[in-house]
């Protein structure tokens, strides 16, 4: 299927490691001009070495000054942003009991304000695209803790709920321009992160059997390519009356009774 974003500038926070480099990845294969945000140097100059058309900026989104200052270099580097993919984040284990109101308030900033400072700053640029003919978007990476829980992680989970509201809430504010917003909602993927925490476990292997167990579809765990190309599909033409959703890119988890297991 013809995307149709050839040349298209699309901002990708976190987009140069797990779900957020397979995105940057599958937008320049479908000949869009990724802008990467990303505070990991290393990183970003991996995804530098692999891709030739790729601009990357090293931020700390945690920093609203820092984020405006890098969607203002985004598009001076670049020009007009076509859509924004909001992805930086970390399961950061913050919980009630062993968590402080400190550390939450942290974990908030580390995993919800940005995504509100980046919108922000870019959405002048989203208006100009959309009035120029091409229908800009923004899509917003959740997680299925925001509908599940998961325990120990309230403010990953309090700021993947927030953003699925803010999902809804900005698609009704955006409709006179025609911008969509969108949300995808994955659950169980295989990303370096995900392996990191699988090694905190006494026997890794086992808890990761486990866990694909109760995935309905296939028993797998779902790949960060898959939910690259649901985030592709939804920035894309294609996708166009589509606006206000949350998509969920999980093998059945969330909705699928894992009792069939």
């Amino acid at each position: 299927m013809e995307l149709g974003l050839d040349g298209r500038v699309i901002l990708v926070t976190g987009g140069a490691k797990g779900i957020g480099a397979s995105i940057t990845k599958l937008l320049a294969a479908e000949g869009a001009r990724p802008v990467v945000l990303d505070r990991d140097e290393t990183a970003l100059t991996a995804i530098r070495a692999a891709l030739s058309d790729v601009i990357t900026i090293a931020c700390d989104l945690r920093d609203p000054e820092a984020c405006r200052d890098a969607v203002s270099d985004a598009e001076r580097r670049a020009g007009g942003i076509a859509a924004l993919v909001n992805n930086a984040g970390v399961n950061d284990g913050v919980g009630l009991e062993h968590g402080t109101p400190e550390r939450f308030r942290d974990s908030l900033r580390t995993n919800l304000h940005h995504y509100y400072d980046v919108a922000h700053a870019v959405l002048p640029s989203l208006k100009a695209t959309t009035r120029g003919g091409w229908i800009a978007s923004i899509v917003n990476i959740a997680s299925k803790t925001a509908v599940t829980g998961q325990g120990n992680t309230s403010g990953y989970a309090a700021a993947k709920g927030a953003i699925l509201a803010l999902t809804r809430e900005w698609a009704v504010e955006l409709l006179p321009y025609g911008i969509r917003v969108n949300a995808i909602v994955p659950a169980e993927v295989q990303t370096p992160l995900y392996e990191s925490w699988l090694q905190t476990f006494p026997d890794p292997a086992a808890q990761q059997a486990k866990i694909v167990d109760r995935v309905p579809l296939g028993q797998r765990m779902t790949q960060p390519d898959e939910i690259a190309s649901m985030a592709c599909f939804l920035l894309s033409q294609r996708a166009g009356h589509i606006t206000g959703q949350h998509l969920y890119v999980d093998g059945g988890y969330v909705h699928l009774d894992r009792a069939l297991r």
